[in-house]
């Protein structure tokens, strides 16, 4: 897999921050974009990120430290899925996730549609067995199949039940589902925070705590950036209204990180606006702040 340079890479780091023997994290693009259903263009998402990250300070005062040059951060070329689909794309994606957990590094996955996150989860699955993950997301894609795909964006968490125990799926921010999804979730046991129980305050203000305590100790993220608010978060396919806010988001993520091992994380389904580029960088900081959650401590 090939490393990008200063002018293409996450936060435009130099080679000293960046190559792949230098870098203990590494970020992974998977531009893949096959079964969206509404709004379109999560395949521009990993680069839009990537991009707009060039512009996102190294210094973060909230954490007090410069995560990229203590760890260094490497960037690989987006994946060429040619014609490659479904669980054939997703086996791509697995492979490149495994390789680099093989060499120790933290593993960010940027798509592309959520379907993707199938194969980071996977990956990360083998390598911590026992651990829980945490859905930041509007919809809790658990319907067996949609619109006749079982490998669909809306179908992504279903899969990963097929391999994981689902008592160990934490959803937060969920606001949108069909009938069979509400059913499983409640047959299945998954632990779910509903958007409405958190804006409308039925846990009070420890909603947060509450997520926290149904994570086992090991953590591993899939953020669907959906989960976010559309008041601040407009460029994805489907913005559901009663997301979640930023303070709140990036202080769950400080809890997580303090009190659990983030082991890795994806981001996916921006679908970036040609006329507003805030969203992207929107984005891009979001993924430095969960770095920098998941190394509190580190």
């Amino acid at each position: 897999m090939e490393t990008l340079g200063v002018d293409k890479n996450f936060l435009g780091l130099d080679a000293e921050h960046s190559t792949r023997e230098a870098s203990e994290i590494a970020i992974i693009q998977a531009p893949y974009e096959h079964t969206v259903s509404y709004g379109k263009g999560t395949g521009r998402g990993p680069a839009a990120i990537v991009a707009a990250s060039q512009y996102v300070e190294f210094w973060d005062e909230e954490f007090q430290r410069e995560l990229a040059f203590e760890k260094g951060i490497s960037t690989f070329a987006p994946i060429d899925f040619r014609e490659a689909v479904d669980r054939a794309a997703f086996d791509i994606i697995e492979r490149e996730v495994t390789a680099l957990l093989n060499e120790d590094k933290f593993v960010v996955t940027l798509g592309g549609e959520h379907s993707i996150s199938v194969a980071p989860i996977k990956a990360h699955l083998d390598r911590y067995p026992d651990m829980t993950v945490l859905q930041i997301d509007a919809h809790s894609d658990l319907r067996d199949s949609y619109e006749g795909s079982p490998w669909s964006h809306a179908s992504v968490m279903a899969r990963v039940c097929e391999f994981l125990p689902p008592s160990r799926l934490v959803q937060a921010g969920i606001r949108a589902q069909c009938r069979e999804e509400y059913e499983r979730i409640e047959h299945d046991g998954i632990q779910t925070f509903f958007g409405w129980e958190i804006r409308q305050g039925v846990y009070g203000q420890s909603w947060k705590e509450r997520v926290l305590d149904a994570c086992g100790d090991n953590v591993y993220i899939t953020f669907d950036i959906d989960g976010l608010d559309p008041s601040i978060m407009p460029a994805t396919g489907t913005p559901e209204p009663g997301g979640l806010l930023w303070d709140e988001t990036i202080q769950l993520m400080k809890m997580i990180g303090k009190h659990r091992r983030i082991v890795g994380f994806d981001l996916v389904e921006l679908a970036p606006m040609k006329e507003h580029r805030w969203p992207d960088f929107l984005a891009a900081k979001l993924v430095t702040k969960i770095l920098n959650a998941a190394y509190l401590g580190r």
